[in-house]
């Protein structure tokens, strides 16, 4: 038996040599992976306990900084508030931290990218940060590597995400996040691609994109606009219902419920719960999600340590 430990934001694997042999590590693609690192111990380790080892491993695997900046809304709307008003503060307090006063914002969740663009200006420019459409560049590739944050707005997922590979954003994305070079706000849609896969959308599958694996600034699932509320006429399946359906897959990873009106803020390794309401979280082999209400610290989440 050995621990397999994954720190998400540290990209890296810890493997103890003296539990795990070179054939093994062949076995599973380990030492061709530039993700992963092979320890080498004295065979005296041997001798240690499971839980003393798994706890140096896991001390070690979160000693390497993340830089991400991130903030993902489960709507741009929420009752009782105008248009990302619910989330003006957050907002505004993550780009004036970074020094940041231009969004550059991304609306290939929706087809009309001129009048989604305006309505997203209209709200936001306001409050002093100015707001221009990516479609609008003739080379976007360029424009993201000069752009110091972004804004990804929601829609239809499968279409935000096809429009995203074909234009080979996903990877750049992803790479500029990581080292700290781009902040990232998603919003329903933009808070799906944002996560491991968007096998968790409430969307319908109107275009395939090239995988559903996403852009994967977290290393587990979000659920947007999640809401429970049991109806005595409707006899379909209830969202937790449909969660716990993709939970019994082999490649699930957990899946965090945000409720209208929440968000969840990444600043490095701290995740937290922000907005005007909380979150549910569904793990495998757990009868009932967890509950954490606004101002709740899930981060937890960007490091999981599973017995192989």
């Amino acid at each position: 038996m050995f621990f397999f430990v994954s720190s998400y934001f540290s990209r890296c694997f810890c493997i103890p040599g003296s539990l795990l042999s070179n054939n093994l590590a062949t076995k599973y693609n380990l030492l061709a992976n530039k993700r992963y690192r092979l320890g080498i111990h004295n065979p005296s380790s041997h001798l240690k306990t499971a839980a003393t080892v798994k706890q140096k491993l896991f001390t070690s695997t979160c000693q390497m900084p993340s830089q991400r900046q991130a903030l993902l809304l489960s709507s741009s709307n929420c009752h009782g508030y105008g248009l990302l008003e619910f989330a003006k503060e957050e907002i505004c307090n993550l780009l004036c931290k970074n020094n940041i006063s231009e969004l550059v914002f991304i609306p290939y969740a929706q087809t009309d990218y001129d009048n989604y663009t305006a309505r997203m200006k209209e709200a936001i420019e306001p409050w002093g940060i100015t707001v221009t459409g990516l479609h609008s560049y003739p080379n976007v590739i360029e424009r993201i590597n000069s752009s110091k944050a972004i804004f990804v707005g929601g829609g239809n997922t499968f279409l935000l995400l096809k429009t995203l590979y074909d234009k080979n954003l996903v990877h750049l994305i992803r790479k500029k996040v990581d080292e700290g070079s781009l902040v990232y706000i998603g919003s329903s849609a933009g808070t799906n691609v944002a996560t491991k896969s968007i096998h968790t959308t409430n969307d319908m599958p109107i275009i395939y994109p090239p995988s559903f694996e996403a852009i994967g600034i977290v290393p587990f699932n979000i659920n947007p606009h999640y809401i429970d509320i049991i109806s005595e006429k409707h006899k379909g399946e209830t969202r937790s219902q449909r969660i716990y359906e993709y939970l019994s897959m082999s490649h699930a990873a957990p899946v965090l419920g945000l409720e209208e009106g929440a968000m969840l803020h990444i600043d490095g390794y701290q995740l937290t719960i922000k907005g005007v309401s909380g979150a549910v979280l569904f793990k495998k082999n757990c009868t009932a999600p967890e509950h954490y209400p606004c101002g709740s610290d899930v981060s937890f989440l960007c490091a999981q340590v599973q017995e192989v």
